[in-house]
């Protein structure tokens, strides 16, 4: 596994200066945003975890928590809120807006690597034991095939694939770093139709790498074979 990145927004930029340096030392890759409008121009679902003040400028902590609990590529990123904000009710929102800890200030720097090793540790463990749960889920960066609930995510976007698209995009994910014939495909996804004409594969892959938007350049075509979906 890759070193584990670390996001902190916070605006007090000596606090997130000390806490990078430390965090660093323990060999996290730190990265540093002083509101909340800078920290959304950063590619976020890059992250294992985020670190969010609540009080920050026009977007708050609170604000972006939302927005990343509701983009399906950030929402099972963990968040440990550390805030000065220290009721019970502030508490309470944050832990039910999905937050996996709240820190309040003022802490020790010790206190706070202590919390983030017990938030990966936790999520690292949870993830090992909802592989079998997560198997009806295709991910291929931001494209996300959901086959229990039939929904394509590109990018945190819901895009609409007829059945058929559905399936061959399904197909060949499920297929990926492998060229499929046409008889293989025709097999798996017309399997239910009397006569099916080869021209309906491509005018389905031409459908499909028009809706996918930048990911419809994975789906290779190699003439004389059939088609594939690339690494």
């Amino acid at each position: 596994m890759g070193t584990e990145r670390i996001l902190i927004v916070d605006d007090e930029e000596t606090l997130c200066e000390v806490l990078q340096l430390n965090l660093e030392n323990e060999g996290y890759d730190v990265d540093i945003a002083f509101s909340a409008e800078q920290a959304l121009t950063y590619d976020l679902k890059s992250y294992s975890l985020i670190l969010l003040d609540i009080m920050m400028g026009e977007i708050s902590g609170i604000k972006m928590a939302k927005m990343l609990k509701a983009d399906v590529t950030t929402a099972d990123i963990p968040i440990i809120f550390c805030t000065a904000r220290d009721s019970e009710d502030d508490m309470i929102m944050g832990l039910n807006l999905g937050a996996d800890d709240y820190i309040m200030k003022p802490y020790t720097v010790r206190n706070v690597i202590a919390r983030v090793k017990s938030v990966l540790r936790r999520v690292s463990g949870h993830k090992v034991n909802t592989v079998a749960e997560k198997s009806n889920v295709l991910k291929v960066e931001g494209l996300h095939l959901d086959l229990e609930f039939k929904r394509c995510i590109v990018d945190g976007e819901e895009v609409k694939l007829a059945r058929k698209e559905f399936e061959l995009l399904a197909y060949l994910i499920s297929h990926r770093g492998k060229i499929c014939s046409r008889e293989q495909i025709l097999a798996r996804v017309w399997s239910d139709e009397v006569v099916v004409l080869d021209r309906t594969i491509d005018v389905n892959i031409t459908r499909l790498r028009s809706k996918i938007g930048a990911y419809g350049s994975y789906i290779v075509t190699r003439s004389g074979f059939g088609y594939g979906f690339r690494d």
